[in-house]
């Protein structure tokens, strides 16, 4: 085999399965940056093996094999290392009889190692931006560079973070382990802050050619569909699921055949995903129902409203701007306000939205954030104020680093 395509299939088997062989290097190594370590080496030992004698058969089974060997190597020439580094899990024969329902499932009811592993990181006794971005980095395989980009910090802050992190891990002997059933509630909103921005990520990629990074989006909805599972009655679990399963739902019309970028109101709404928009539909219900909706669940239901309208034009705008006030209420994002200032434009007109996003603006939190010019281009630009709709529209692409953005925003600018 040749090189490149040994490269081409390592590069591809890390997209897909850096978070399987993580999670299984974890229960034998015990400690997140030693298996981290031991999956690296492993990956880089694919690249010169598969070139060699060719990709085996189950890339992610040779990986884990592999991956768990150099950590039993490492673990029995460093006796010593089980008593200075914080103890990650179990043992894998630790499950007594007792641990086991009677389905035959853990008791401890996490039914997916990548899912297990995402509790395990996410706990309380990090703060919540340290839990999420600790995940992202080890866990989901984020960049640090797109985790930054999420959080509305810059790549060294970000790398900072999660360095003090790791450090606090190993410096408290923080136990990490399979959480009790009772421990989840208190880990859920970082589990579900971590699968949305993974999905996120996905959806709208932060840098390179492509629009979507459909392995991102693909883990998200495989661990929201996970936890689903795991906890059915959690309304805001039910919420996020809907909301992936909705922003999925338009995937194939985001794009036109060469890869240009088409707004909500250019997309073709029959090609959309409708049993995915159906199956959503009835979880934006159960999330609703029975009494104040978290803001997974009233993100789902903007979704939804989008999703059901029969035309952009014929968007409830009203409802739309009503789901907004409630969701800035339960959860005061910047970024929240920026989404609701696009929905006042449309209520109440350009000049209403404009109002909100300069004092946005001054707020001075989305200082960086690529689609606050974008948003306020677009604006002037509807009011016919050319000169500071270009200035606008040259701030956003000085911020923006995915090439299908960029395209679109240069072409607006090209039109004024």
């Amino acid at each position: 085999m040749s090189d490149g395509s040994a490269a081409a299939a390592v590069a591809d088997a890390h997209r897909r399965e850096w978070t399987f062989v993580l999670a299984a290097t974890v229960r034998v190594a015990r400690d997140i940056d030693l298996a981290e370590e031991c999956v690296q080496d492993a990956y880089a030992s694919a690249l010169r093996t598969w070139a060699r004698d060719g990709v085996p058969a189950n890339p992610a089974a040779w990986l884990v094999t592999t991956a768990r060997n150099r950590a039993l190597d490492v673990l029995r020439r460093e006796q010593t290392l089980r008593g200075k580094l914080p103890l990650l899990v179990d043992p894998e024969p630790s499950y007594q009889s007792s641990d086991v329902d009677g389905d035959g499932g853990e008791a401890f009811g996490v039914p997916d190692d990548r899912l297990r592993l995402i509790f395990t990181c996410c706990h309380p006794a990090l703060a919540r931006e340290a839990q999420v971005a600790l995940t992202l980095r080890l866990v989901c395989g984020v960049s640090t560079s797109d985790i930054a980009a999420a959080f509305l910090v810059t790549e060294p802050t970000m790398a900072a973070r999660v360095t003090r992190a790791k450090k606090k891990i190993a410096a408290a002997r923080i136990p990490y382990r399979v959480p009790q059933p009772a421990e989840l509630p208190d880990r859920l909103d970082a589990v579900l802050t971590v699968i949305h921005l993974l999905y996120t990520t996905g959806h709208t990629a932060p840098s390179g050619g492509a629009l979507v990074r459909l392995d991102l989006v693909a883990r998200a909805v495989e661990l929201a569909r996970v936890l689903r599972l795991l906890m059915p009655d959690e309304r805001e679990v039910r919420g996020l699921l809907a909301l992936l399963l909705l922003g999925d739902a338009r995937r194939a019309t985001r794009t036109d055949e060469a890869g240009k970028l088409l707004l909500l109101e250019d997309q073709d709404r029959s090609r959309w995903d409708a049993n995915a928009i159906g199956e959503a539909h009835e979880l934006v219900v159960g999330a609703l129902r029975g009494g104040s909706a978290g803001r997974f669940g009233l993100q789902a239901a903007i979704a939804a409203v989008h999703a059901q309208a029969p035309s952009y034009a014929d968007t409830d705008w009203v409802e739309v701007l009503g789901l907004y006030d409630e969701l800035l209420r339960v959860w005061p994002s910047p970024v929240v306000a920026l989404n609701r200032a696009v929905a006042v434009a449309m209520v109440r007109g350009p000049q209403a939205g404009l109002d909100e996003l300069t004092v946005l603006s001054a707020d001075g939190r989305l200082a960086g954030y690529r689609y606050l010019p974008a948003a306020r281009a677009d604006l002037l630009r509807r009011l016919g104020r050319a000169v500071e709709a270009a200035d606008a529209y040259q701030e956003a692409l000085v911020l923006t680093e995915n090439d299908a953005e960029r395209a679109f925003l240069s072409a607006r600018l090209a039109a004024l």
